[in-house]
């Protein structure tokens, strides 16, 4: 039996989903390319990727690439653990 307070809660919003199952299967993706993929506004990514980062889940690298500033993200090994931990839940609730 799995109680509900076994989810993460840092995984609640789709965006964050979206996010951390991006980059569960990819090593560096930049900004540009999260947003298109996730299909959100510049503001949503940003304040989703800010708290995972701030909860220690990603890593955000930003650089000049010529003049133009460029940012990249990529899971740490936390991060992996536990959304790993958050999906293997998921699955206990929906009883797989």
């Amino acid at each position: 039996m799995i109680k509900i307070n076994q989810l993460n809660k840092e995984f609640e919003s789709r965006v964050r989903l979206g996010i951390m199952s991006v980059l569960m299967v990819n090593d560096w993706v930049d900004f540009s390319e999260m947003k298109a993929l996730l299909e959100i506004t510049d503001g949503n990514l940003a304040s989703h990727s800010t708290a995972l980062e701030k909860a220690n889940y990603i890593e955000v690298k930003k650089e000049f690439v010529g003049k133009k500033p460029k940012t990249s993200y990529r899971v740490t090994q936390s991060g992996r653990e536990a959304f790993s931990e958050h999906l293997n839940a998921l699955e206990k609730l929906l009883g797989k």
